[in-house]
């Protein structure tokens, strides 16, 4: 529950770091109670030597005995939120890209009860999107379109951006063991909400891209983040539209499905036929085949307009803090 006084808290995962880590907790404002900087098995010691060289009393450094990747060392910050007490956790990357004056803007939607979870988006201002590289910009394209797929938040974009809040009561019931550790977190992060039926909103923000080195190559996880972002596709929908609750959608996802693939390859198979034979197709088999298509194509674009419309309008948070208060009255 959220009083006057909220605790936000800040987690920096810390890899490779080392050059940018200090400016970063330097450049934190007033607002944030708590600084985890989770040293990652960093081959730096970067947590060591934010340990030596930063006099910030706000600053905790916890380590990773071994190397879990940004996830891992995510979760480990979340984990200290818990035990500490903090109400909204942020957080940011440790080279510098993320300005942590920004901080508000991604809290204040969540203390407001306006969502559950925020993230930044570097495709808002238009005129910044050319100073991106252009490698980047692609594949991010790329990427949001496949995670609102698997994720159900349609209206956001920009699903690898680490720049995020969320509330504490949500990290409360997230599956720690099961989130995915490593460069697929920030898109795994939105499935697991969705599933929690938690509120998500973009946040605006602008990336810096100056000496630091990313360590994530699209050519290494495309593969891995198809295959993954396919079993997200499945697991929501089988738990929206089957496991949960059923609506009219329920029925016109495998209706349409079966629907185009009969039609499919009822057509296809004729035409192979008509070229092999030289004998036209009759319109009577031609229409056997399009009608099936076309209604089959309609009955997909009604479960993919319903599942955009459904999207989680009300703070989970919120949700849970109203069921806390309504038990205490309850138990009196």
């Amino acid at each position: 529950m959220i009083l006057s006084e909220p605790k936000i808290g800040v987690v920096i995962p810390s890899y490779k770091v080392k050059a940018h880590i200090l400016g970063v907790i330097a450049s934190i404002g007033e607002e944030v109670h708590t600084i985890y900087v989770v040293d990652d098995c960093c081959p730096e010691q970067s947590g060591e030597y934010v340990t030596l060289n930063c006099v910030d009393p706000r600053v905790r450094v916890l380590k990773n005995p071994e190397n879990q990747g940004v996830g891992g060392a995510v979760m480990t910050g979340y984990q200290a939120a818990i035990d500490d007490g903090i109400d909204v956790i942020v957080k940011i990357d440790g080279d510098g890209q993320m300005d942590p004056s920004l901080i508000p803007d991604f809290i204040s939607p969540i203390l407001l009860g306006y969502a559950d979870y925020t993230k930044g988006n570097r495709f808002f201002d238009l005129e910044k999107i050319s100073e991106m590289p252009r490698v980047r910009l692609f594949g991010n394209a790329v990427l949001s379109f496949m995670t609102k797929l698997s994720s159900g938040y349609w209206d956001l974009f920009d699903p690898t951006n680490g720049y995020t809040a969320i509330h504490i009561e949500v990290v409360k019931h997230l599956p720690f063991k099961k989130i995915s550790k490593r460069y697929f977190f920030e898109t795994d992060m939105l499935f697991r909400l969705n599933t929690l039926r938690a509120v998500v909103l973009d946040i605006p923000m602008d990336a810096k891209y100056e000496d630091e080195v990313s360590n994530l190559k699209i050519s290494d996880v495309v593969g891995e983040f198809l295959i993954k972002h396919c079993r997200n596709f499945g697991k929501r929908i089988f738990y929206n539209y089957y496991l949960r609750g059923m609506s009219l959608a329920s029925l016109e996802l495998p209706l349409g499905l079966a629907l185009l693939v009969w039609g499919s390859v009822f057509g296809m198979s004729h035409w192979i036929e008509s070229i092999r034979t030289d004998i036209p197709t009759p319109a009577g088999t031609v229409m056997l085949s399009a009608v099936p298509v076309i209604i089959g194509t309609q009955f997909l674009l009604a479960f993919i307009g319903h599942d955009i419309a459904s999207a989680p309008q009300r703070a989970f948070h919120q949700v849970r803090r109203k069921f806390k208060i309504a038990k205490r009255a309850d138990d009196k």
